[in-house]
């Protein structure tokens, strides 16, 4: 402590800190100042007139403000510098855009792409599945008829009833179908005529009568239902034959009661060499 100090005899109070709060400069080593508080500040005006003089006292604070801690160099410059900013931020947010764009448009044609390739790949899928089936049960088709021409005649008991019925649950349960009623109107896309005759009891070409009934499985058809078909007309007659007992020929089944006619000619003589062998 001074001299000066030291006579008072009260505390002295000094500023220690790195940074000028008035000038918002850094101090130098040795420029700490010190204040005394009360009646102790009389003394330090000549001192603080005196700092006014320096280069870094108060009359330089009002050119030295400027240059504080957030204060940025060149400020004068900001309006340029702001506006090319904005033309590059503009410029960076449409390329940004049109980017996005081009991507979301990537993704939706690949998602769309792989939407149909598995609806594809089902659809195969299926097909296969179906051909294969279809292949299967053509087979058994044969069986069918003659299950049912047993059926029909009654001969359709004991074990083979049981099978047969386990069969057909079987072939059913895998999608096959027997199509072809009496009465229905004849189709040529699912019926096959094996017989047709004309009726007065119909209006269309109907089917009268199912020989053998069709399979399809789904849409496929395996075998088209075979049908005896009738057209509206009036009945034929049927026609009778010629035969023995007819009214074209003698009918030598009789009796023996037919003359059989001899040519006539030069055979007169040998006709009465048997009438005379006859008289014999």
């Amino acid at each position: 402590m001074s001299s000066q100090e030291e006579t008072n005899g009260k505390p002295v109070i000094r500023d220690l800190r790195r940074i000028d709060p008035a000038t918002g400069q850094v101090r130098g080593s040795g420029q700490g100042s010190s204040a005394q508080p009360g009646p102790s500040r009389g003394p330090s005006k000549p001192r603080g007139k005196h700092a006014a003089s320096r280069p870094g006292g108060a009359a330089s604070m009002g050119a030295a403000a400027p240059a504080g801690p957030g204060a940025r160099p060149g400020a004068g410059r900001a309006g340029p510098d702001r506006a090319d900013e904005a033309t590059r931020a503009a410029t960076d947010l449409q390329a940004a855009e049109q980017q996005l764009a081009e991507r979301t448009a990537d993704l939706q044609r690949v998602t769309a792409e792989y939407a149909n390739y598995r609806k594809r790949v089902e659809r195969d899928r299926a097909a296969v599945r179906e051909q294969a089936v279809a292949n299967v049960l053509s087979g058994l088709v044969p069986v069918l008829d003659d299950i049912g021409r047993a059926r029909e005649h009654e001969e359709l008991v004991g074990g083979f009833k049981s099978v047969a019925e386990s069969l057909e649950a079987a072939v059913t349960k895998l999608g096959l179908e027997s199509f072809g009623e009496d009465g229905e109107p004849f189709d040529p896309k699912v019926h096959e005529a094996l017989m047709h005759s004309y009726s007065p009891d119909v209006t269309e070409p109907t089917c009268i009568k199912i020989l053998q009934p069709g399979y399809r499985v789904g849409e496929r058809i395996l075998r088209p239902a075979r049908v005896e078909v009738a057209e509206p007309g009036e009945a034929e007659a049927p026609s009778e034959p010629d035969g023995p007992g007819g009214p074209d020929e003698p009918d030598d089944a009789s009796g023996g009661g037919g003359v059989h006619h001899q040519p006539t000619g030069s055979g007169d003589a040998p006709g009465r060499q048997e009438t005379s062998a006859d008289d014999d």
